[in-house]
């Protein structure tokens, strides 16, 4: 059992699971977050509470934070009573999806006072955090990747995708603009058959073991759409965060977007019309509104 500390910020629910591993793997916890909730079942697991990201960053050589968005990712890492306040953190691992332009502005900004950013944004959603069988997209030097490698590990696989801060929030936001497109079209394919009279698990027994298979067919409407429990557990607002992310990322690089622009229309009708809490696998409840039937085993 190891006993380096670490510190985490940000345990909701990505982030919870993720911390409630490194606590399993032997770790010390220094933790915040804005859910006193959040925080509990860490704490009482003997994670330290600390009132603020720099009390964190005080506790800690290495932080890891799970945030919802770009902003928060900045205003923690650079606001008042941040990250770059702390005393002792010598490096900052974002496990969030910022893209990576916010990830570049943090990274510059921190490296003044010593403190290294690596982006290593996830993919897998809660079920992998639980799990530990996370992909993590790791951005940074072969040798601090060396450094960090153990730690990553316990969230799941680990791919070092490059050195420059921003290549981690790359490839994470291309594959979240593939799982998406996924998603809708599997939700347009699914009602237009089951509009025609075609059994809907028939349907994805055929789809998985033909070409069209992609993680919806074999995840999300299998466990979330026939049996209609929508659970997921990822929402509208964060999944249309991602692809828009991606979208203006493709646009500065000049690369055309034909189908992830209207992938994007899909989740914004999504995230009006079934509230941007609401779990992504709801998408297509849109597309059944429309077509007059239901997906449902």
């Amino acid at each position: 059992m190891t006993e380096a500390r670490l510190g985490f910020i940000g345990v909701g629910r990505m982030g919870g699971p993720m911390a409630g591993r490194l606590l399993d793997a032997g770790y010390q916890l220094a933790i915040h977050d804005t859910s006193e909730a959040a925080m509990a079942p860490l704490l009482a697991r003997g994670a330290q509470r600390c009132a603020s990201p720099a009390a964190v960053a005080s506790s800690a050589e290495t932080l890891l934070v799970s945030l919802p968005t770009p902003w928060v990712v900045r205003d923690v890492a650079l606001g008042p009573n941040g990250i770059a306040a702390g005393s002792r953190v010598k490096t900052l691992v974002d496990l969030s999806t910022t893209g990576p332009r916010v990830a570049t502005e943090v990274a510059r900004a921190l490296a003044p006072k010593g403190i290294a950013a690596v982006d290593a944004p996830v993919s897998g959603g809660v079920p992998g955090a639980q799990k530990g069988t996370l992909a993590v997209m790791v951005s940074c030097p072969a040798q601090l990747f060396e450094q960090l490698e153990p730690v990553l590990r316990v969230f799941g696989k680990v791919f070092l995708v490059g050195e420059r801060p921003g290549m981690g929030q790359t490839m994470k936001l291309a594959n979240n603009l593939m799982s998406a497109t996924a998603l809708a079209i599997t939700s347009e394919a699914m009602v237009m058959g089951v509009k025609a009279g075609l059994d809907p698990k028939v349907m994805l027994d055929v789809i998985n073991a033909g070409s069209g298979r992609n993680s919806a067919s074999q995840d999300k409407f299998p466990r979330s759409v026939l049996p209609r429990s929508f659970d997921f557990g990822f929402t509208h607002e964060l999944l249309y965060k991602d692809v828009k992310l991606c979208l203006d990322e493709a646009e500065a690089l000049g690369v055309p977007m034909w189908v992830g622009n209207a992938v994007c229309q899909l989740l914004g009708v999504a995230k009006v019309r079934q509230g941007p809490s609401a779990d992504i696998t709801t998408i297509v409840k849109c597309v059944e509104e429309w077509a007059g039937v239901e997906v449902k085993g």
